[in-house]
Formats: structure tokens, sequence, C-alpha cells
């Protein structure tokens, strides 16, 4: 499926949805209604289709829930973006209503904690073992707790592993050559910051807007994993993939406290179990395909991977932007932290 073309509901259907699964939520929230109807249902949003690593992640969350819990509970997993995209996914989970628990990314979640972007942003990962251990660790456990208490989703698990490099309509290789390049960012500043400190000229777009931005010389190019790139077909206006490396993604598994308040005790334990299980594996899932799907993407003539000759220079200049934002938001402990893991 061409999701540039088919993830969107119209407007009225979206409102439809949206409305009837806000009714399934009021019902949730009302723990007398909860004992009376059985089995629970839960729904959940997600951008992209089966075969994309997040979309896998909530699977096996479904699935680990079930078997943990052991009682009946039904799971309905939107797909393709029908309930939007991760930002209104967030939203709707702290107030509540229409989406139980997604997959969103942290850029989505500075409104309520001003640190949480700070964890996915550049060069904040050497790569994806050390993700793993920064998490196993506990080290994220401030931001977690912050945006829980400022928002009112519990993220539960921590999913993701692809390494980001750039997809652009011209090829580069170092930083002179990419220098004033019209790239599209994530909306958190640290991002606009550090491509821009790396001489690129960053813009915010929306996701599902960026293959339309480019095909129409808006921007030049974007920047996303392997998953990314393939889902939303990238490499059809972009097709030339410079392996800068940038970054490791982490995409936390989300769960509304709204929800989770109403569920018995052991179905609350058996989803928070189920969801740091879940992000282990998305991230197993995610690192392993990366490296695979942009192979096959090269053999059918689709993208061609570049060297990027100067990762080490970039990451270097960004440095500076990386630390004083630490200090701007308050997140140096958590910076040292993860840089000492």
């Amino acid at each position: 499926m061409n999701m540039r073309k088919d993830t969107g509901m119209r407007g009225i259907d979206r409102r439809q949805v949206i409305l009837g699964l806000g009714a399934t939520a009021a019902i949730v929230a009302s723990p007398g209604i909860l004992r009376a109807q059985a089995p629970v249902t839960l729904n959940g949003a997600v951008q992209f289709n089966d075969d994309h690593a997040f979309t896998k992640a909530l699977v096996r969350f479904e699935e680990r829930v079930k078997a943990l819990y052991g009682k009946p509970v039904n799971f309905n997993l939107h797909k393709n973006s029908s309930l939007g995209l991760e930002k209104q996914y967030f939203e709707y989970m702290a107030q509540g209503r229409a989406v139980d628990y997604a997959i969103v990314s942290p850029a989505h979640m500075s409104t309520f904690a001003r640190a949480a972007p700070f964890i996915d942003a550049p060069f904040v990962f050497r790569d994806v073992d050390h993700m793993g251990k920064v998490v196993k660790a506990n080290v994220l456990k401030p931001i977690e707790d912050e945006v829980e208490k400022r928002a009112g989703v519990r993220l539960i698990g921590h999913a993701g592993g692809g390494t980001r490099n750039i997809f652009a309509n011209k090829p580069f290789k170092n930083m002179a050559e990419m220098r004033g390049l019209k790239i599209r960012v994530q909306g958190a500043p640290i991002w606009s910051r550090t491509f821009a400190a790396a001489g690129m000229s960053p813009t915010v777009i929306a996701y599902n807007e960026v293959y339309n931005a480019i095909q129409n010389g808006v921007i030049q190019a974007g920047e996303n994993e392997a998953a990314g790139v393939e889902a939303m077909k990238f490499y059809e206006v972009a097709p030339n993939l410079v392996l800068t490396q940038h970054a490791v993604s982490i995409r936390p598994i989300c769960f509304s406290m709204k929800t989770l308040a109403a569920l018995p005790k052991d179905l609350q334990d058996a989803v928070v179990a189920a969801g740091a299980e879940a992000g282990e594996y998305g991230r197993q899932v995610e690192s392993g395909e990366d490296s695979a799907k942009l192979e096959t993407l090269e053999k059918a003539g689709r993208l061609k991977r570049i060297a990027f000759e100067e990762r080490d220079a970039m990451k270097k200049a960004t440095d500076p932007i990386m630390a004083a934002y630490a200090k701007e938001i308050g997140a140096e402990t958590i910076f040292s932290s993860v840089s000492g893991v």
C-alpha cells in the first residue's frame, strides 16, 4: 500500500471513529462498568502496516498481555495512520480517549517533558548496543516519571533500534557537500539546532507530508531509519541514502494512565510487564532488519547507499549544541549518565 496516498481517513470518517472509540474509552474508564463488562477492549494505534517493526512490537505486546493476564482481553490495533499520526496518539492517551496504547517518538512529548526529545537526539547513543544498555540500566527513568506525571502517559517499554541516515534527492559524501541542504527534521528544537550546526538548513514538516515536500522542491532531504524509508517510499523522491548514522531511534511504547488506572490490578501488571518485553523485542526486530531492508532496496535499484566520510566531524560540530541544550532543559545528569553507560 502506498501510505502517502492511502493511510489518511477523510476528516468526517476519522471523527466518527474517534467518537466511537471515545465511547469505548468512557466505558473502560468506569471501574463499575468494567467489572460488569468483560472482556476489556484496548485500542492501539500505529502509523504503519503489518510489515513495520513498530507494528510487530505492538502485536507482540498484545500477545504477551494475553499470555501474562490469562483471562479474556481484546485488542484493536488501528494501523496505517487511520487515527492520525503519533502526535495525535499521544494527545489522545493523555486525554484518556480513543487510543490506549501506541508507539510515539519522544519528539512529540516535549510539551509535557522538555527532556523527553533529548533521548532521541542526534549522537546521544553511540550505537544500537549502547541504546539497549541505557534502557536496561534504567537511566531514562527520570524522563519516564516526568512524562507520566505531567502527561498522564506511562512509558512501559522502549522499542526502536533503527540507525538513522539522510535520504536526499542529490548525492553528497561530506559536510562541505551537504552545506545548506534543505532537510526535514523532527519538531523538537534540538534537531533543528544540531542540523544547523552541521551546516544544513533544517525545517519542521509533518511526517506524512515529507514525500510531497521533496517531490515539489520544498525540501531536498529527510532523515529516517530503514523501516521508515521503506514504508513511506521516500526512495522514490530521494534515492540517495547518505550513511551519516547520526542517531539510533528510541520509540517508547506508551499507555494511557487513565485507562491503566481503570483496569484490574492483575491486568495492569500484565500490561506493564508486556510493555518491557515488547520494547526489547521491537529493538531486536528493527535493528536486525535495518541493513537487510537497505540491501534489498539497493539491489532493486530503488536507492543508492553512499558512505559519509565525516561522521566524526559532524558529531564534533554538534557536541557543543548538545551540551548547551542538556543544560538548558535540566538534563545534564541524564546526559552524563547516558554517556557513561
